[in-house]
């Protein structure tokens, strides 16, 4: 009996290795064009190149991130979600070129204001630090931009996988969950960082499963932050209801009816909603994605 539970374990898990090592292979497979030219950046940075070859591989990887990269991991993210939700069994070459398809529209425009706003950035975080020494704190200040616009990028991803949004609603409320969730950023961020790390090590990883592994993370963390704003919403309405109905009972009791509390209320001014409450409000009231 012992024997068939750590044969089974072992089945187990080697279904879940081959699941990750798949979908990670079809990431590379669509990244290709982008990939290659990030290989050929590590490359030029070796003393015999020039300062032109560099230039030249970064153009091409920001020209071909947007209609190769982006694409691919919204794919990516729309297998490991499925994981993510309990939904192991299901094809993994079906389910990443659906989301492909689907999502390729949404992800390529993304990722052109994506990659516009890493260059400008990273422009002015290099100008800062090396020509202006005097205004190396703002060169600061744009690492940490570019910190948080890049972590926003796991948002954008789970986000384009896991709602039917318009786009300038999941740019922007990736961006502000980045902001008013800090704790949710740095666990992303120093997630990636040590699997990226792990990577180094044993660079066989990029090619057998890191890039499912690091999406996996990171929409594992996010889902989790969509259930607690989920269970934070449903509280909230269910506060807002039990108000209605004490204010029915007043009404009915002979008590001061509602209007005339709003009436004595009016000029109490209402406070104004947290920028968390605003993401909040807009990721609950869409329905989550049925695929």
């Amino acid at each position: 009996m012992e024997f068939r539970g750590v044969m089974g374990g072992l089945y187990r898990l080697s279904e879940w290795i081959m699941r990750l090592a798949g979908s990670n292979l079809l990431w590379v497979i669509c990244s290709s064009p982008f990939l290659f030219f990030l290989v050929m950046r590590f490359i030029f940075s070796q003393p015999q190149f020039t300062q032109n070859d560099i230039l030249q591989a970064n153009w091409a990887m920001g020209i071909l991130a947007p209609f190769t990269l982006f694409p691919a991991t919204a794919a990516l993210f729309t297998v490991v979600r499925k994981w993510v939700m309990g939904e192991g069994d299901v094809s993994v070459i079906k389910t990443f070129f659906r989301g492909y398809k689907e999502n390729y529209r949404q992800s390529m425009i993304g990722g052109l204001f994506y990659t516009l706003l890493f260059v400008i950035m990273y422009v002015d975080y290099t100008v800062y630090m090396n020509q202006f020494p005097h205004l190396q704190l703002l060169g600061i200040v744009m690492l940490i931009f570019l910190l948080v616009l890049f972590v926003s990028l796991f948002n954008f991803f789970s986000m384009i996988a896991h709602y039917h949004m318009k786009l300038k609603d999941i740019i922007k409320n990736a961006i502000l969950l980045s902001i008013v969730r800090p704790f949710r950023l740095f666990s992303t961020l120093l997630g990636t960082v040590a699997l990226l790390f792990i990577g180094t090590r044993y660079p066989v990883l990029f090619v057998l499963c890191l890039a499912s592994a690091i999406a996996w993370f990171a929409f594992f963390n996010f889902y989790g932050m969509f259930l607690k704003m989920q269970e934070q919403s449903e509280k909230q309405a269910a506060a807002e209801k039990e108000k209605e109905l004490q204010a029915d009972e007043q009404l009915v009791t002979g008590d001061e009816p509602p209007h005339e509390q709003a009436k004595r209320l009016e000029n109490v001014p209402a406070n104004q909603p947290s920028m968390d409450q605003d993401v909040k409000n807009s990721m609950t009231k869409e329905k989550e994605r049925e695929r």
